[in-house]
C-alpha cells in the first residue's frame, strides 16, 4: 500500500514538474492584423521580449472585431492571450465582460522618468486595454497612373477619376469619409451621423460609387488591389501603403485629406491563461523604447510621449525619416477626424445591419 502511495506521489510530482516546466516555458499567443503591421510588432516586441525572457510568442492573424474573442470566452476555451483591437471594440468588449481588467499601475514609467499616467497620450489607457499605436485610414492611388488628386471629394468623383474604388467592407469609416467628401467638416461628422438624415446622407454618397466598389476585408488587400490595377483609388491603413512604398518600391501616394485616425490597443480575453507572462509582455511592448522601435518599421505613431524623440529613420533606410509619415504629422493632420469610439460602441450593431442590408440591394 505504501509503495502504491509512493508511486502515486512520485507520478503526481512528475506531472506537477512537467506542468510547471510547461508554464515556465511562457508561451503566449498574440493575435494581430498580419502583414507589415504584425511584422513591426514581431521585430519591436516579440523578438526582444523572447530574447529577454526566454519565453515564446505564437503569432496569429485575424480580421478584427470581437466575434472570435466572444466565441472563445463563451465556449470556455480561450486560446488567445493577447489581441490587438480597435478602440471601439476594446470599450465594447469591456462593457460586455469578455475582456480582462488591466491594472494601469503595472505600466512602467517612461524612459525619461515620466509616470505612465502622464506619459501615455490622453485616452490611450482604458479599463480593459492599453494602447500601442495611432494609425489612420487614408485613401491612396498609384502616382504613376493617377495625378491631380485634390482631396477626399475626388475619391468619390467618378467623372473626374473614372475607375474602381477599394473600400473596407463595413460601415466604419466609410460613413465618416462619405460625409467629409460631401462637405461635412470633421468636427461635425458625428453630430450629423447621429441623425437619421445624416446616416441617409452618408449612404447616399456611398451610393454614388457603389457600382464601382471593390470591397476589401484584410489590410493586405488594398496595396495589392493598386498593384494589380484592379482599382484606381482605395482606402487603406496608412502603414500598409507606407510599407508598399518604402519596402517594395511601389509608386503609391497617400492622400491625407479626410483621414480617420484611431488607436490600437492590447486586450486580454476573459479567462486567458498565463496572465503573468501576458501582463509582462504588455509592459514590455508598451514601454518607451519598444514603441519607438516599432515606429521604425511602420508609419504608426507611438502612444507614449517619451517615445516621440526616439523615433528616427526607417529600419533599413537611414535617409528615410519616419516622422513626416506619421498620421499625426502636422502636414497630414489638417483635415483629420478622430474615430469616435463611443459612437461606434453604441451604434455598431445597428449600422452593421444597415450596411449589410444596403450592400445586398
Amino acid at each position: 500500500m505504501n509503495k502504491l502511495i509512493n508511486k502515486t506521489l512520485i507520478a503526481t510530482a512528475i506531472s506537477a514538474a512537467v506542468a510547471a516546466s510547461s508554464v515556465q516555458a511562457g508561451e503566449i499567443t498574440v493575435v494581430s492584423w498580419g502583414g507589415a503591421y504584425t511584422k513591426s510588432q514581431v521585430e519591436a516586441y516579440h523578438k526582444p521580449w523572447m530574447a529577454q525572457t526566454g519565453n515564446t510568442v505564437v503569432s496569429e492573424d485575424y480580421s478584427g472585431g470581437l466575434a472570435e474573442i466572444k466565441a472563445q470566452v463563451e465556449a470556455g476555451n480561450v486560446t488567445w492571450n493577447l489581441v490587438d483591437v480597435e478602440l471601439s471594440d476594446a470599450v465594447r468588449g469591456c462593457d460586455e465582460g469578455i475582456l480582462e481588467v488591466i491594472d494601469p499601475s503595472i505600466l512602467p514609467a517612461g524612459a525619461d522618468g515620466t509616470p505612465a499616467a502622464d506619459d501615455f497620450l490622453p485616452g490611450t489607457v482604458h479599463e480593459c486595454a492599453v494602447g500601442n499605436i495611432v494609425w489612420s485610414t487614408v485613401f491612396a492611388y498609384d502616382g504613376s497612373k493617377t495625378q491631380g488628386v485634390g482631396g477626399i471629394a475626388d475619391f468619390f468623383n467618378l467623372d473626374k477619376f473614372p475607375g474602381k474604388r477599394g473600400l473596407r467592407k463595413g460601415p466604419k469609416p466609410n460613413l465618416e469619409m462619405a460625409l467629409m467628401a460631401d462637405g461635412v467638416a470633421p468636427a461635425d461628422v458625428y453630430e450629423v451621423l447621429s441623425t437619421d438624415a445624416g446616416i441617409d446622407r452618408a449612404f447616399a454618397k456611398l451610393d454614388s460609387i457603389k457600382d464601382s466598389v471593390v470591397w476589401w476585408e484584410a489590410g493586405a488587400q488594398p496595396p495589392q488591389l493598386l498593384a494589380d490595377g484592379e482599382v484606381v483609388m482605395t482606402t487603406a491603413y496608412n502603414g500598409r501603403i507606407f510599407n508598399a512604398v518604402a519596402a517594395e518600391g511601389k509608386p503609391f501616394e497617400i492622400n491625407w485629406d479626410g483621414q480617420v485616425w484611431d488607436l490600437d490597443l492590447w486586450v486580454i480575453p476573459k479567462g486567458a491563461s498565463n496572465m503573468e507572462d501576458t501582463l509582462d509582455f504588455i509592459k514590455f511592448s508598451t514601454g518607451t523604447q519598444a514603441l519607438a522601435d516599432q515606429a521604425s518599421w511602420i508609419s504608426y505613431g507611438p502612444v507614449r510621449k517619451s517615445s516621440a524623440p526616439l523615433v528616427s529613420s526607417y529600419h533599413n533606410q537611414p535617409d528615410l525619416d519616419m516622422a513626416p509619415h506619421m498620421p499625426t504629422a502636422p502636414a497630414n493632420f489638417a483635415n483629420a477626424l478622430q474615430n469616435d469610439f463611443e459612437f461606434w460602441a453604441d451604434n455598431q450593431d445597428q449600422l452593421n445591419e444597415r450596411f449589410n442590408a444596403w450592400l445586398s440591394k
